[in-house]
């Protein structure tokens, strides 16, 4: 007799699949990143006006791009937010607020956006990922 059901290791790993398929999920996690980022010079008293107007600059702009890629993705959003991070990281040495609060946020910031965007991309290009996507023509 034979046994058309899915293996258990099968299903599970499809259905986290599934849930880190939908192209917004990491769009949310920036989303949230942008809003912090926005919100840090009032949350830890940015005193530097370079690392205040920056956080409140890109922060607006990490919102804007994860609004947009909610909306639909595109590679170029996300490489976007990928130069966005890296500025976030290099920001402090380049606009003068080393060892200031906003230095510890530009940079803890910097690293998630550009890690997230990253791997928003891997999973959007990897054929292995894109592979295992249940379609809704196998459905029955």
């Amino acid at each position: 007799m034979r046994n058309d059901s899915p293996a258990p290791s099968t299903q599970a790993r499809s259905s986290a699949f599934a849930i880190m398929a939908r192209p917004s999920a990491l769009n949310i996690y920036t989303l949230a990143c942008g809003l912090f980022l926005a919100g840090a010079p009032w949350l830890f008293g940015f005193v530097r006006p370079a690392g205040r107007l920056d956080a409140e600059i890109v922060g607006l702009a990490v919102v804007v791009l994860s609004i947009a890629g909610l909306m639909a993705f595109a590679d170029w959003e996300e490489w976007l937010k990928v130069a966005l991070g890296v500025w976030l990281i290099a920001a402090p040495w380049l606009l003068g607020f080393v060892h200031t609060p906003a230095m510890h946020v530009s940079i803890a910031i910097g690293i998630v956006v550009t890690f997230v965007s990253l791997l928003e991309l891997w999973l959007a290009h990897d054929p292995d990922f894109a592979g295992d996507r249940p379609s809704l023509a196998n459905r029955s």
